[in-house]
């Protein structure tokens, strides 16, 4: 029991030091830099820091954050893939519609070639020649 008092006591003193610390960065301006804010500001504000939190070392955290990783990257594939997927097939489409398109005016070219043939290749005479069934 004593060991678990000792850890929270423990955990509470690193919070309260960490609390107090963040508040000792947000502290007030003094009477100085309020005159130097007051005044057109013709410096640069510094670069924004990149802060990385270390690297977890608990396995299970380490195995969630591969896990989540690789759903992501499984993810941005099948949506690339399904893209794809789209585009090919309405060029498919596309493609079948032409053929569909082109056939249709064949094949009317095609009747009236052969119609014009067949008027061409009648005599002008009468069309009963007296033959009974």
């Amino acid at each position: 029991m004593s060991q678990v008092k000792k850890m929270l006591l423990g955990t509470a003193f690193v919070a309260m030091g960490l609390s107090a610390s963040a508040f000792a960065q947000t502290a007030q301006p003094s009477a100085a830099d309020a005159g130097q804010m007051a005044a057109p500001s013709a410096q640069t504000a510094p670069p924004p820091q990149n802060i990385v939190a270390p690297a977890p070392t608990d396995p299970l955290v380490v195995k969630r954050n591969a896990n989540a990783q690789a759903s992501a990257e499984y993810k941005a594939s099948k949506k690339a893939s399904k893209q794809d997927l789209k585009a090919t097939n309405k060029e498919a489409k596309a493609q079948y519609k032409e053929q569909v398109r082109n056939a249709k005016i064949n094949k009317k070219a095609d009747n009236q070639t052969a119609n014009d043939e067949l008027k061409s290749a009648e005599p002008d005479g009468p069309k009963d020649t007296g033959l009974q069934h």
